[in-house]
């Protein structure tokens, strides 16, 4: 795709030039993640070996051309190709990458001399062992080494890439890196998904917001409005009630239309933390139990998202939530309180349904793990509040909304990194009895009987390891939770916050982003009209 791609935008531009002298003028590519930087050492083969410039002409066109966008902190999705990959399909682009390497480093030892360690950091190739099966590209480096602009997607994890991640190359290159907040297309995710809510809006405000987000804003003066209050909340349960008749024919499970629609839909990932929803709604089922006169919100907890097809860990946390609703769902204990959904084949068109029907957004993923995230901006911009940490787009989000439109909970970026030097979870197993019940019920087999050791692997990862601190903030969320769930009780309080929320989603457009990137990165003027 990269090599056909390249060949193609070549080959038009010499139909509309004489040369390549003006190729970065009128030409930008931007690098979506690491997975198409192999496109570095492609364009540098088709200018050097088939237009024959220099190496350091061909070069200097190439990082003029080249953007980069990082989307992920993880360092599993930071690509590395095998050099015995390269040797064996590509070993024309292996020779460009070891040029490009060596020049690169030649420019680093000049600036910083004496400094072997620095040198083997923010080396493109890892040596490995120096045997040739642990030899490695890798390929976020050369995607920062080939372009003229880096950014990340949300503003903590931009800063979180200058500070951590590509620090070396910050310093070398600081006039290099940018923000870019990712944004949504509200023609998407509220015109078309939510018709009902984008009616409303434009009876108040007029339709430009459709191309002027940042016209939602006119929004915040009616969230006072008694009128606009209750036709607010008639839409959302007209949404819910669409989506609880989906669940009924899809799955078979009988939804109160009139719960709190808890909501988590995103790709599993154990940074994501389901798991910590889970163990939640886990404890929620105990406390019932124990007490069946229990005063509570009845809350419909709704999971979607599909597993990498080798991430073992995720698809066990995803039968996990089968086992859970499937005991939940059938226990007349908890009737009319508790209901537990797992959507099947999670999908855009699905995620149309889900995110107008929702009244609680879930984003509590490990704070300084999320890059940015964009399910968090299409719940907000349908009237859903958010429950979340500080990571990713939440941070920006919760600025916009106001502290008090959002309910935050647990550590912060700089806090995770400080504990993970001295974390013993297991503490927090030892010192708190409901999360211990929690762990001990599903450790069990209780929620699989028939197999009852099939959970076992999750909670021994949690009692010692928890790489992504589950249980450090099981408390917070829960105790946030409580806070959810007193303010749920007062649905004109809680219809202003929606309607708040909606109105400072201005920010969080897709036609933003794409403006800052023609703006800031590619040098590209608008076209009028």
């Amino acid at each position: 795709f990269v090599a056909c791609s390249l060949h193609d935008i070549v080959r038009r531009h010499l139909v509309a030039y004489p040369s390549l002298a003006n190729f970065p003028e009128k030409v930008a590519i931007q690098l979506n993640d690491t997975h198409p930087a192999v496109a570095i050492p492609e364009l540098m083969r088709i200018l050097v070996d088939e237009h024959a410039l220099a190496w350091e002409k061909a070069w200097e066109v190439t990082q003029a051309s080249f953007g980069y966008t990082n989307h992920t902190l993880l360092a599993e999705a930071l690509e590395t190709w095998p050099v015995e990959l390269f040797q064996r399909l590509l070993p024309r682009h292996l020779t460009i990458i070891y040029e490009i390497n060596r020049r690169f480093l030649r420019q680093v030892m000049n600036r910083f001399p004496n400094d072997e360690a620095r040198l083997a950091r923010m080396s493109i190739v890892d040596d490995g062992n120096g045997t040739l099966e642990s030899k490695r590209i890798k390929m976020a480096y050369l995607a920062v080494v080939g372009s003229h602009s880096v950014n990340g997607v949300a503003a903590l994890h931009t800063e979180l890439l200058k500070a951590n991640l590509l620090h070396d190359f910050h310093e070398i290159w600081p006039e290099r890196f940018f923000n870019v907040t990712n944004g949504v297309t509200p023609r998407r995710w509220l015109l078309a998904a939510n018709p009902l809510l984008a009616d409303a809006i434009t009876a108040r405000i007029g339709d430009g917001w459709m191309t002027q987000l940042d016209q939602l804003a006119k929004l915040a003066d009616h969230a006072d409005d008694p009128a606009f209050r209750s036709e607010i909340r008639s839409i959302k349960q007209r949404n819910k009630e669409q989506l609880a008749r989906y669940i009924e024919a899809e799955h078979g499970i009988s939804i109160d239309r009139a719960s709190m629609f808890d909501v988590q839909v995103k790709r599993m990932h154990e940074y994501k933390r389901q798991l910590l929803n889970l163990l939640h709604v886990v404890a929620l089922y105990l406390r019932v139990k124990k007490n069946p006169d229990l005063a509570m919100v009845p809350r419909t907890f709704i999971f979607g998202g599909k597993a990498a097809p080798a991430y073992a860990t995720a698809k066990l946390i995803i039968k996990l939530i089968n086992s859970v609703a499937s005991v939940v769902n059938k226990d007349p204990a908890v009737k009319g309180k508790l209901r537990v959904v797992f959507l099947t084949n999670y999908r855009v068109s699905l995620a149309e349904r889900v995110f107008p029907a929702s009244d609680l957004s879930e984003q509590i993923s490990t704070a300084g793990k999320e890059a940015s995230g964009t399910g968090n901006m299409k719940f907000a911009l349908n009237g859903a509040l958010t429950i979340g940490t500080l990571d990713g787009a939440n941070v920006e989000i919760r600025e916009e909304v106001g502290a008090d439109n959002f309910f935050l909970f647990g550590l912060t970026a700089p806090q995770v990194s400080e504990l993970q030097r001295r974390y013993r979870p297991r503490d927090h197993y030892e010192q708190n009895p409901e999360l211990k019940a929690v762990l001990d019920l599903i450790n069990s087999g209780f929620f699989e009987p028939e197999h009852p050791d099939l959970f076992k692997p999750l909670i021994y990862s949690l009692l010692e390891q928890d790489t992504y601190m589950l249980l450090a903030d099981f408390q917070s969320y829960a105790d946030c939770q409580e806070r959810v769930g007193k303010t749920f009780l007062d649905q004109d309080r809680w219809t202003r916050m929606a309607i708040l929320n909606i109105a400072h989603m201005g920010k969080f457009s897709s036609d933003r982003s794409i403006h800052e990137y023609a703006d800031r990165i590619w040098k590209a003027r608008g076209v009028p009209g």
